[in-house]
């Protein structure tokens, strides 16, 4: 049987199906030759009705995008994550890993009615999981490219994340975008990286990139621009909540990204952005972050 391999993050994962032929273009760039290296999870897509789960929900959630609700549920020997449609149109799609002896594999029930968002979502939740016990965080966020390093913004849906980093790209010469929704926060023999991945939202910018992260940043709107750099406490504050939410009901997963952000933390400032939406914060932010 042919697989086919993609490194996102530095975390090699390998798939039963071309991702890209089934829609999913994000993957493209993360594509890379299979070889004999052992994949961090093997992923086997099936156009099968889901087999009958037998675990414990520990999570429910709605996603918009393609009008579904998710049931998240511990396994004997890993986690599942279950997708039904509203309308019916299509089967309900199953997500299941398997984390038993460090191998972790993963076989995912879908048809050919499935949403392309479904697939897409799911995936996230599987790489999520893959990636919490070595280093990795999805976290939700715009992440800017900047003079060889990286920046994050986060904030509730909303708050301008895109638009800030917009303000940079417009106003700031040699700014670019590296994600505008899910960039990867990972930690590699103790430097914080933030890379390009295969989920950006609406912003089509799939890069597979990695820079060292000179700073996080929390926005919230004001009618005025300040900046400030917040202590250990604040930080887990302003970093948690863009962390995903699915994750956070499992105790494992939890204490898993707990790790990740005090390793991040303590190298990285975290700063809260009181911001309107203009030139001005977006320079401010660039003068704190770069000492420009």
């Amino acid at each position: 049987m042919r697989y086919y391999d993609y490194i996102v993050a530095d975390v090699h994962l390998r798939c039963s199906h071309d991702l890209v032929e089934l829609g999913l273009n994000g993957f493209r760039p993360f594509a890379v030759e299979s070889n004999n290296t052992s994949p961090a999870v093997t992923i086997n897509i099936y156009a099968t009705p889901p087999p009958s789960i037998e675990g414990k929900a520990i999570a429910s959630s709605y996603l918009r995008e393609a009008d579904s609700n998710g049931s998240f549920m511990h396994t004997k020997n890993g986690y599942a994550y279950i997708v039904s449609r509203h309308d019916h149109k299509s089967a309900n799609a199953l997500f299941q890993i398997d984390c038993a002896n460090n191998q972790a594999e993963c076989y995912i029930s879908i048809n050919d009615n499935t949403d392309i968002a479904i697939l897409r979502f799911g995936l996230w939740v599987i790489y999520s999981i893959t990636i919490a016990p070595l280093r990795g965080i999805a976290i939700h966020s715009s992440a800017i490219a900047y003079e060889g390093r990286s920046a994050l913004f986060l904030g509730e849906s909303g708050t301008g994340k895109s638009t800030h980093t917009r303000l940079w790209r417009e106003n700031i010469e040699g700014a670019h975008l590296l994600n505008d929704d899910s960039p990867i926060l990972r930690v590699v023999d103790g430097t914080p990286y933030a890379y390009g991945s295969p989920w950006s939202g609406k912003t089509p910018c799939y890069k597979n990139k990695r820079l060292p992260l000179a700073g996080l940043v929390r926005l919230s709107q004001a009618p005025h621009n300040k900046i400030k750099r917040v202590n250990t406490l604040l930080a887990i504050g302003a970093l948690l909540p863009s962390c995903p939410h699915i994750l956070a009901t499992d105790d494992a997963l939890q204490d898993e990204i707990c790790t990740t952000l005090s390793q991040v933390i303590a190298t990285t400032p975290v700063y809260r952005l009181e911001c309107l939406p203009d030139a001005e914060a977006a320079a401010l932010s660039c003068k704190t972050l770069f000492a420009r």
